[in-house]
């Protein structure tokens, strides 16, 4: 590789990776001698870029935390990533990292090729967000999947793709996507399903091989307020209904320093002074999911009801105490 400037590109994207590179295996990447990837290694320093020499034979390479953050190389599918990260950041993520999110996707965006900007686009637009107590298994979803879902819903065009449904039945579906939702962990297709004539809901993580027909559709009218709803309406359908669970606690930390620990799904505790707060709140979530999560906020707390999450609680920190005090006996 002759052309320096795209060189450097190159090994700061492999330098990038977190790993340590011999010199020989960055040489044979970028096709060049060792002598050049120690002058490229030394125009990456100037350029602000910490780049650590390891000692030994092979004379290893790798990018360690600096004063200040350099430039960051990305390829297509982190970039997209990244950018929809950001959008979700701005729009509906923690307190206090909207403005900043903002800023970072304006300077990411403007640089952006047309392509991928289409792509993030896409994506943005045929996705909400669904706020609520659903925990998924946080399955993974191919990124291109996602993708070419939202450039249908965008396009208006239907969608073929294989599905399984959750007792493991493999069907083909031709559906007209209405839009992408997003729950935190799980993604859902809400569509509707022209070979059944009626609307469904698709776990995109049991999606496979979508490809749009290239056939275009006039969108129908929801049977929910949005498709967030929808999903809403859909999950409740297929969960067994708990009681409600009326939770009182007061914590002995600043209501900021609690709510930044609970979920959101359980609201905000209000200030009781400048050190303790309470959280008053009704949640279908179980005793036991909201009781460890009491707990991992990490202060101390009372709880004044319901009566069976202090038993619960009790219950468990007896076996806590049990299971601390047997620590490290061998047979």
């Amino acid at each position: 590789m002759t052309d320096t400037p795209a060189r450097l590109l190159q090994l700061l994207s492999l330098l990038q990776t977190p790993r340590e590179w011999p010199g020989g295996e960055l040489a044979g990447r970028l096709g060049v001698s060792r002598r050049t990837v120690r002058r490229d290694i030394d125009r990456l320093r100037e350029l602000g870029y910490p780049v650590q020499a390891a000692r030994g034979a092979e004379g290893g390479y790798r990018l360690v935390a600096g004063k200040a953050m350099p430039p960051l190389v990305l390829d297509d599918e982190e970039a997209v990533a990244i950018a929809v990260g950001l959008r979700a950041g701005a729009g509906h993520a923690v307190d206090g990292v909207e403005e900043a999110s903002v800023r970072a996707l304006a300077k990411l965006e403007q640089v952006l090729p047309a392509r991928l900007r289409h792509r993030v686009a896409s994506l943005q637009a045929a996705t909400m967000p669904l706020v609520g107590p659903w925990r998924g298994d946080g399955a993974t979803v191919d990124p291109r999947t996602l993708t070419t879902i939202a450039s249908a819903v965008t396009g208006e065009e239907r969608l073929r793709f294989g599905y399984v449904s959750g007792d493991g039945t493999a069907t083909k579906r031709l559906v007209e996507p209405y839009r992408l939702v997003s729950t935190g962990r799980r993604w859902y297709l809400v569509a509707y399903d022209v070979e059944r004539g009626d609307w469904r809901t698709f776990r995109v993580d049991r999606i496979a091989e979508p490809f749009a027909t290239g056939a275009r559709f006039a969108p129908r009218e929801l049977p929910e307020a949005n498709a967030a709803e929808f999903v809403r309406a859909s999950m409740q359908r297929l969960q067994p209904i708990s009681p409600a669970l009326d939770l009182d606690v007061t914590f002995e930390a600043p209501a900021a320093f609690v709510t930044a620990r609970l979920p959101r799904t359980l609201g905000a505790p209000e200030p009781l002074g400048a050190e303790r707060c309470r959280l008053r709140t009704s949640c279908s979530d179980s005793l036991e999911w909201v009781a460890l999560r009491l707990a991992l906020v990490d202060c101390e707390f009372t709880v004044n009801g319901p009566p069976a999450m202090t038993g619960y609680l009790h219950d468990l920190g007896e076996r806590l105490t049990r299971a601390a005090a047997s620590g490290g006996v061998e047979d």
